[in-house]
C-alpha cells in the first residue's frame, strides 16, 4: 500500500496562500534513498553516484545530494549552472550529452567535468572547438545484443552511444591524440526492476573495459554504469533489490579484475533516487459523467507527462479517504485540449466529490521537469518537506507574466 508523508491536514493549510497544482518532495525520504544506494555499492573504494540532473534539476534538491556526496550528471548548459551554483564542479560533473554543440562542450570543459562522448566523430569536434580535456570516455550501446523497453527504447534503435568496434578506434585516436585518461560509460535501459538485467550488462563493460585495455594499452580510471534503477509505480510491484545487484556487480567486478582497486565504479541514477519521494498534488475540479465517468483536475498532462507520453501508471490517493472502498471507475483528466490529456484510465477510486484533494505518486523524477506551456498552462510550485515536517517553497508557480515575458506585442 502507498502512503503519504504528510497529512489532509497540512496540505489544507498550504493551499490556503499556494494554490494547487503543486510537487511536494520528502527531504528526509531522499537522503535514505541515496544513502542506500551509496551504501549498497562502498565495497568500491572509488564509487560514486551523479545524480542524473534532468530527472529533478532544482538547486534545492542538488544540494542535498551533495552534501550526500553525490555528484551531478548534467547533459545541457543549464543543466552544468545549475550544478555550479551549488557548488558542483570539476570531475563532480559528468557531462553526457548527445547532439551537442560547440558551445556546450566548451562549457564543460571549462568547468573541469568529466566529457562523455556519444559519438566517435565528437572527439574530432571536441578537439577541434574546445582542445581535448585530459580525460575523456565514450558512452557504449550495446545494440540487439540486449533489450529495452519502452522509455529508452531496443538499444540497437537506440540514437546513443555507439558500437563495439567503434569503442576501440574512439579510444585508439585517442590515445594518440595524446589524451592519457579514460573512462567507460553505458546506460542501455531505463527504469528496471530486474536486478540481473544490470548485472549482466556490468559483466559485458567490463569485459570490453579490459579487452580495450589490453589491446589499445591504457588503464581505465572509472566505468560508469549508467542508471536506470527502476521504482515499483505499481502498489503491487517489487523493491529494486539493491542487495542482489550490488553482489552481482561485485562478483561481475572480480571475475573481470581480481583485486585491481584503482578502478572506480561510478552510476548516474536519477529516478531511483528522488522518484519514490516526489508527490503531485492536485485538486478535483469537475466530475463527468457520459459514456465514462470522468474526475477533472487543476492539474494537466502539462504538470505530469509520463501518463500521456510512456503509459506510465502513476498511484493515485484521494486524501481523507485512503480508507474507503473504491466504488468508482473512472478516468482521471486534466484540462488540455488534448484527448491524451489523463492521468489514469479506468481506474478504481472512492466516490469523488468537487474539492477533493488528490496525491499521484512518485512523481519526483521526470515529472515537473517534462512540463510545458501549451494551452497556456502555467508551470506549478514544488515544495520540500523537511525533517520536521515544514513545507519550503523551492520553486513558486509561474505567473502570466512570467507567459508572456518572451513575446512581442
Amino acid at each position: 500500500m502507498k502512503t503519504v508523508p504528510f497529512s489532509k491536514a497540512q496540505v489544507e493549510a498550504l493551499i490556503k496562500n499556494h494554490p494547487t497544482p503543486f510537487y511536494i518532495y520528502e527531504e528526509a525520504g531522499i537522503r535514505k534513498q541515496v544513502r542506500s544506494l551509496i551504501d549498497a555499492i562502498s565495497w568500491n573504494q572509488g564509487f560514486k553516484e551523479f545524480f542524473s540532473v534532468k530527472a529533478l534539476p532544482n538547486p534545492a534538491i542538488l544540494q542535498i545530494l551533495k552534501e550526500e556526496g553525490c555528484g551531478a550528471d548534467c547533459s545541457s548548459f543549464p543543466e552544468l549552472i545549475i550544478a555550479d551554483r551549488v557548488g558542483i564542479r570539476g570531475e563532480g560533473i559528468m557531462f553526457s550529452s548527445n547532439d551537442t554543440p560547440f558551445e556546450e562542450f566548451i562549457e564543460a570543459k571549462k568547468r573541469g567535468a568529466i566529457i562523455n562522448l556519444d559519438d566517435i566523430n565528437h572527439l574530432e569536434y571536441l578537439a577541434k572547438h574546445a582542445g581535448l580535456p585530459e580525460i575523456i570516455c565514450f558512452r557504449y550501446n550495446p545494440g540487439p545484443m540486449q533489450y529495452g523497453n519502452d522509455i529508452i527504447g531496443n538499444p540497437k534503435d537506440a540514437k546513443f552511444g555507439v558500437t563495439r568496434e567503434q569503442l576501440f578506434e574512439g579510444y585508439r585516436l585517442a590515445k594518440e591524440k595524446g589524451v592519457k585518461r579514460f573512462g567507460l560509460h553505458t546506460m542501455p535501459i531505463s527504469n528496471e526492476l530486474n536486478a540481473k538485467y544490470f548485472i549482466e550488462a556490468a559483466h559485458e563493460l567490463f569485459a570490453h573495459a579490459k579487452e580495450i585495455e589490453e589491446k589499445i594499452g591504457i588503464t581505465f580510471e572509472f566505468i560508469n554504469l549508467g542508471g536506470g534503477l527502476g521504482i515499483p509505480y505499481k502498489p503491487d510491484a517489487k523493491e529494486f533489490n539493491l542487495e542482489e545487484w550490488s553482489r552481482g556487480i561485485r562478483k561481475a567486478y572480480v571475475d573481470m579484475f581480481g583485486k585491481r582497486t584503482r578502478l572506480k565504479i561510478f552510476l548516474e541514477c536519477g529516478r531511483y533516487v528522488t522518484g519514490p519521494h516526489g508527490y503531485l498534488v492536485s485538486t478535483v475540479r469537475h466530475i463527468k459523467d457520459t459514456y465514462k465517468n470522468y474526475v477533472g483536475l487543476d492539474a494537466c498532462m502539462a504538470n505530469l507527462m509520463r501518463p500521456a507520453m510512456y503509459g506510465a501508471y502513476h498511484h493515485i490517493t484521494v486524501l481523507g479517504k485512503e480508507n474507503e472502498p473504491k466504488t468508482l471507475t473512472c478516468d482521471v483528466v486534466g484540462s488540455l485540449c488534448e484527448n491524451n490529456d489523463k492521468f489514469a484510465i479506468d481506474r478504481e477510486l472512492p466516490e469523488i466529490e468537487s474539492g477533493d484533494i488528490v496525491v499521484l505518486h512518485d512523481a519526483g523524477a521526470h515529472g515537473h521537469t517534462m512540463g510545458f506551456n501549451y494551452n497556456g498552462k502555467l508551470r506549478s510550485a514544488e515544495f520540500l518537506q523537511t525533517p520536521n515536517g515544514e513545507f519550503k517553497m523551492i520553486r513558486r508557480a509561474e505567473t502570466s507574466d512570467d507567459y508572456f515575458a518572451t513575446l512581442k506585442f
